[in-house]
């Protein structure tokens, strides 16, 4: 069983994995890539549990020993030693290939290199390092906290030893469910969501609704946690348009093809939660203010 996780990068994914992780008990090691994000990473993870203590959620205590388990740093030579390494940086392949080198050379045989993509091929990050069979992808739902499932991507040359680890570590350790996916772009839950996210966007160009009559109407509706146009706002508008594109490409559907609209926020730099407006607004610690 996996005990010591190391986690690359700690952007909204990355720090929500490690303190879910740290909440089970674990010893995790996040790298980020400078200082600037490493103390961004530390701010997100403080606000974070100091909402769920204002919520009750957790103790004083807890908090402190959440905090105390997640080990922050910038040497990726940090994570030699670890059972698994969660990687969650930006969804670019040529940057993800290069960390996933890295990785390869750093760690041993036996440590587990998983990925969090969303979209991208499984088997061309394998393809970086020296041991593809130990990779895996480890596709976390957001907010990482609450979601219940993860989906366990297996790319072309995952070994069987690897998945059954894997799938043991998520259901054991972390008490998920873990659902078995094979590669093909967007797996099953980012392809789903982003078409709803897509057609929302459309609904509100049209003027059929506003953005928060749409999201009132799924939220409440369907008893979803947060509308289409929030959770696209959660994951990172940026992020929503990337997958989107990546899907385009690879199905060649026009069903894929990202709104207008979606593209002009971005540009507009209003990427959601991380910028504090994109189709609502949100205070510093991530809460909705409008």
């Amino acid at each position: 069983m996996f005990r010591s996780i190391g986690v690359v990068g700690g952007g909204t994914m990355g720090r929500s994995i490690a303190e879910m992780l740290a909440s089970k008990g674990l010893e995790v090691r996040l790298v980020e890539k400078d200082e600037e994000h490493l103390a961004a990473a530390r701010a997100g993870l403080e606000a974070s549990l100091e909402r769920q203590l204002e919520r009750w959620a957790i103790t004083q205590a807890e908090k402190r020993l959440i905090l105390g388990r997640i080990h922050l740093g910038l040497e990726m030579e940090n994570l030699s030693g670890c059972d698994l390494v969660i990687e969650t940086v930006t969804e670019d392949m040529d940057i993800k290939k290069r960390v996933f080198a890295r990785l390869g050379e750093l760690l041993g045989q036996e440590t587990v290199i998983a990925s969090n993509t969303s979209t991208l091929s499984l088997t061309e990050l394998a393809g970086a390092t020296r041991h593809p069979e130990r990779v895996i992808g480890m596709h976390f739902v957001y907010p990482t906290i609450h979601a219940g499932v993860v989906e366990i991507i297996r790319g072309l040359q995952t070994s069987d030893e690897t998945f059954e680890k894997t799938k043991q570590f998520v259901e054991v350790a972390i008490e998920k469910k873990g659902v078995m996916v094979y590669e093909s772009p967007g797996f099953v839950t980012t392809r789903l969501i982003c078409l709803l996210i897509n057609e929302a966007l459309r609904l509100l160009e049209e003027g059929v609704a506003s953005a928060e009559d749409i999201d009132d109407a799924m939220r409440i509706g369907y008893q979803f946690e947060y509308g289409p146009l929030e959770m696209a706002d959660r994951f990172g508008l940026d992020s929503v348009l990337a997958a989107l594109e990546r899907m385009f490409r690879e199905y060649g559907e026009l069903k894929y093809r990202p709104s207008i609209l979606l593209r002009k926020k971005v540009r507009a730099g209003q990427l959601g939660v991380k910028t504090g407006v994109g189709f609502f607004a949100y205070g510093k610690d991530g809460e909705r203010i409008r």
